[in-house]
């Protein structure tokens, strides 16, 4: 099947065709990742720009160790001393890094729409790693295929995604995507943390609830409270939000057997989850969730830069 995309950046463009190849793709390179020498000449002369100007650890890591693995050349451009924060214009700063005759942009930015705009101003390949509460497509990527190793597959399977919806980029991504895949999506959430029109984001079921969806669920994707993003106060207390929407040791009676738990990442411990369910053996995918992160990005870097038009060396 061809690969007929030129950015990943808003999750609805891809169907969910290219979405089970995107993870074909990964699982293809779930071999290189476990050899002795993890790294393949796919990408060598390719020349990817990291281009990161909110902070970020967790993807950052894993795009780096994905372009490394695929032997492409990394330039990692962002922080407090970027010539946006001295004053420069994003098209500018784009023009510039675009006269180093570059093959591909990473971005990841507070302001939603910033990867359009750089897509548009340099022509290149653009890859979005997070923009503001807009979307978050290759955090959705690795959750789906992390799912899809627990669960084997997506149609009539119950996910819940609980807590901060309405500020969250992840969220924005992952319910589209999984509804178009088969998916039953819940978003379980205070009221105040709940979007508008939750339909537009994948969700056939909306409840604040959470001890009453529980039961119902094969998978609980749990939300990070964007703190930072937060205008307002959209509940009295962390610790009344826990009491409400944790997924602690107390509920995990609630759940099915075999329901596992997901997380993007960082975890508020005490909050989102306690450590007893963030760390639990046979529920928790979170670490699994981060190793997939790698193997996703790997194709997705390997899918848009043409990689099956010269075929695999994975």
């Amino acid at each position: 099947m061809a690969f007929n995309h030129r950015n990943l950046i808003d999750i609805n463009e891809y169907s969910a065709d290219d979405l089970m190849l995107i993870l074909e793709t990964a699982e293809r390179f779930r071999e290189v990742n476990e050899r002795r020498i993890k790294k393949v000449p796919t990408l060598k002369g390719f020349t990817v720009v990291n281009m990161f100007n909110e902070p970020s650890t967790r993807t950052r890591s894993s795009f780096e160790m994905a372009e490394k693995r695929l032997s492409a050349d990394t330039l990692n451009f962002g922080g407090s001393a970027t010539s946006t924060v001295k004053g420069e214009s994003l098209v500018d700063t784009v023009k510039t890094l675009c006269s180093y005759k570059i093959d591909l942009i990473v971005v990841r930015d507070k302001h939603a729409g910033a990867p359009y705009k750089v897509a548009q101003t340099s022509g290149l390949p653009v890859i979005d790693a997070g923009d503001g509460k807009h979307q978050h497509p290759t955090q959705t990527l690795l959750d789906l295929y992390t799912i899809q190793q627990a669960k084997g597959g997506f149609e009539g399977l119950n996910v819940g995604i609980v807590g901060d919806i309405s500020h969250s980029r992840v969220a924005g991504s992952l319910g589209p995507a999984l509804s178009a895949l088969g998916a039953n999506v819940t978003f379980i959430a205070p009221q105040t943390l709940l979007p508008a029109r939750p339909e537009v984001l994948g969700a056939v079921n909306v409840t604040s609830n959470f001890d009453e969806a529980l039961p119902e669920l094969d998978v609980v994707y749990m939300l990070r409270i964007q703190q930072e993003r937060l205008e307002g106060a959209p509940f009295p207390t962390l610790r009344e939000y826990h009491q409400l929407f944790g997924l602690n040791r107390a509920r995990e009676a609630l759940l099915r057997p075999e329901a596992i738990i997901c997380h993007p990442g960082p975890i508020n411990r005490g909050v989102e989850l306690d450590s007893y369910m963030a760390d639990h053996v046979q529920r928790s995918a979170i670490l699994d969730q981060v190793y997939a992160g790698i193997l996703v990005r790997m194709a997705s870097l390997y899918l848009l830069l043409g990689g099956a038009e010269h075929g695999s060396d994975a």
